[in-house]
């Protein structure tokens, strides 16, 4: 089958992404027609590069060669682009957060059915090795059954970029790693949301949220801290995983870190006391050496599509999406709670 003729929207930070890093190696399903920026220099820039550039979005949604437009602009301009190229006939991929709130994404959803037209927002880290490792330990059960994950982002060069600073244009921490981390999260852990406490940073003085923490308690009796910070000049492990029989860190995207599993020993001795500060303690005391052993993470690949090759097979032959969009606005409704808790 040919490839889907596409057109990128809003050739900035991560529409330049797709095109120069991500689109490049689906060249057998993804063809990019062109691009389309309101920004003149971004144009002039892809010109350069080699692509069509379209000189308006109503000439993108009039080509009729054009079959599907990726949408990474601004967080506010989501839900107008996308209802635009469905009911033009285009297939949609969006850039996360799919829009500023649940009701957006209820309209968007609403002309894709109503179309027939394919919608799907690109929530690329499903497919991160880190989060994939944790999927794993999740599933076979290395360390026990897991009962508290905690996932941080943390940097020290605060809000990034210049919209993402306006709360009109969808800004914040919240809506921009926070979307991410709770997709992961929601996807992970098959239990409903019991509960959720969460706390908002405006410690750098803007409009929106430069960071969050939220705690989260499944159903099934999981609990899990997400934490975002842009001004954490040490940054906390990645992930911190607890599991009924073993502790895991893993420290950054490159899956640094250590992995301990209780050996399940009945010939082990008890801990002795050990000083701590100006007191003694048992309880604190590390295992003896026979009580635990530090073991390798395990291989962890993903046994799903990757995005666009799914996306493809969607449109072409009415494949499953591996992002859904009733998991989408699962992720919506959770950030509105945050919100109004926080």
């Amino acid at each position: 089958m040919s490839a889907i003729n596409f057109a990128v929207i809003g050739y900035g930070g991560m529409g330049a992404y797709h095109v120069h890093n991500i689109l490049p190696n689906e060249n057998e399903r993804i063809h990019i027609v062109g691009t389309y920026d309101i920004n003149e220099e971004r144009q002039a820039i892809s010109q350069e590069k080699g692509h069509k550039i379209f000189k308006s979005y109503d000439e993108v949604l009039a080509d009729e060669t054009i079959e599907a437009v990726l949408i990474a602009t601004p967080n506010d301009l989501h839900k107008e682009l996308s209802i635009a190229a469905l009911k033009a006939g285009k297939h949609v991929v969006c850039e996360k957060p799919v829009a500023l709130n649940t009701a957006e994404l209820d309209e968007i959803v609403a002309v894709a059915q109503e179309t027939g037209n394919t919608f799907m927002v690109h929530q690329n880290r499903r497919w991160d090795p880190d989060f994939l490792l944790v999927r794993e330990l999740y599933r076979n059960g290395q360390i026990g059954d897991l009962f508290q994950l905690e996932s941080r982002v943390q940097g020290a060069n605060g809000i990034p970029g210049d919209w993402r600073h306006v709360k009109k244009q969808g800004g914040g921490m919240l809506l921009d790693w926070g979307v991410h981390l709770l997709d992961q999260m929601l996807w992970l852990i098959d239990s409903p949301v019991k509960d959720v406490k969460a706390d908002l940073s405006f410690v750098l003085g803007e409009e929106v949220d430069d960071g969050f923490f939220a705690l989260i308690t499944f159903e099934n009796g999981v609990k899990a801290i997400v934490e975002v910070g842009t001004s954490n000049y040490t940054q906390l492990p990645r992930w911190y995983i607890k599991g009924t029989e073993g502790t895991a860190t893993i420290t950054d995207w490159d899956l640094n870190g250590e992995m301990v599993q209780a050996t399940g020993r009945e010939d082990v001795a008890a801990p002795k006391p050990v000083q701590a500060g100006v007191g003694l303690t048992k309880t604190m005391a590390p295992p003896s050496e026979l009580a635990a052993k530090e073991i390798p993470f395990p291989k962890a690949e993903a046994d799903f599509e990757p995005f666009y090759k799914n996306f493809y097979n969607v449109v072409r032959n009415g494949a499953e999406p591996i992002v859904k969009n009733e998991e989408v606005r699962a992720v919506m409704q959770l950030i509105e709670r945050i919100f109004a808790t926080a």
